[in-house]
């Protein structure tokens, strides 16, 4: 009895599809600190639980800035400075957020770090997927040599590719455009990552071959394949991906500072920063306000895709 293609793919994706989940499953009941057994022990009970507070003091000293920032948030500009500080404010003053709504023009800086962070998600997505599938499933020539470079980037730090980048930004080669105050600037050199590069290969790699291989003999192509096949699957790592970028993009300072130097193209960290400076009138607790309205988009969305993220770095590999 001959089976049918179809039928080879399905059999292909239902065991790939058993393998990840089996495997998730397996991680997820094995990961424990400390085993039961080893906690029956005296000893091992009582450095436990010493650890554990320490990890929690520790937790609340992080937490320490964070409290400091939306408390002063709703204080007076003189209570802020007043010594010894106060826990909490004596008259909490709810209208300090409006005021910096209004005042920091948050909703322009809002839409600018928003477009700036879904630029950089969707060239990401494209240029590091379409990178990782020729790297994994097409194999160019000299491939492990490429994926070797590919690491060795990771060792440089990203403040040593400054001055080149902005060499290429002001006059960008063949073309000789300058992308100064223009999104793109900020855009082109974030369009690359070689972590997420290597992520998504090595995701890519843990894709069944017969899956492919029964596509390419149906006639797709391999865009085709790497459209209907490869990045339907690989949700999970895209997923993370576009997560990482998006916290990455919305904290990104440095660049946009220097390639937007016109105000109105601006991010939300590069106008807080503007409003630092010495000849600034505005009053110091509606800053702060504007700082705890632009931490909270990244909090919430790390808050409420966390376990995508965890359940992303496990399929991909990325575990402590």
């Amino acid at each position: 009895m001959t089976i049918s293609l179809k039928d080879q793919k399905e059999t292909a994706f239902a065991r790939w599809r058993k393998s990840r989940r089996d495997s998730s499953d397996t991680d997820s009941s094995e990961r424990t600190l400390v085993s039961p057994i080893t906690l029956k022990q005296p000893r091992a009970r009582l450095i436990y639980w010493v650890v554990f507070t320490l990890l929690v003091l520790l937790t609340v000293g992080t937490l320490g800035p964070i409290y400091w920032m939306a408390s002063g948030a709703l204080k007076s500009s003189t209570e802020i400075f007043q010594t010894p500080p106060t826990i909490w404010p004596l008259q909490p003053q709810w209208s300090n957020y409006s005021s910096a709504w209004t005042i920091l023009q948050l909703p322009l800086y809002f839409a600018n770090t928003l477009i700036l962070a879904v630029g950089a998600v969707l060239l990401q997505i494209l240029i590091s997927s379409t990178a990782a599938y020729s790297l994994s499933k097409l194999r160019p020539a000299w491939s492990n040599v490429i994926q070797f470079a590919f690491f060795c980037t990771l060792m440089v730090p990203p403040i040593v590719y400054l001055i080149p980048q902005f060499v290429n930004i002001s006059d960008l080669p063949l073309i000789h455009v300058s992308l100064f105050n223009s999104w793109a600037g900020v855009w082109l050199p974030e369009a690359a990552s070689a972590f997420n590069i290597l992520v998504l290969k090595g995701f890519f790699d843990g894709i069944p071959s017969e899956l492919t291989d029964a596509a390419r003999i149906d006639g797709a192509s391999a865009f085709q394949v790497f459209l209907r096949i490869i990045m339907p699957l690989s949700r999970p790592a895209l997923a993370v991906i576009t997560i990482f970028t998006v916290i990455a993009s919305w904290k990104d300072f440095l660049w946009p500072l220097i390639v937007l130097t016109d105000a109105q193209l601006q991010p939300l960290m590069v106008m807080l920063y503007r409003q630092l400076g010495p000849f600034s009138a505005l009053p110091f607790n509606y800053l702060i306000a504007g700082l705890v309205l632009a931490s909270l988009p990244p909090i919430i969305l790390f808050l409420i895709f966390q376990r995508q993220i965890i359940r992303g770095m496990n399929l991909t590999g990325l575990k402590g």
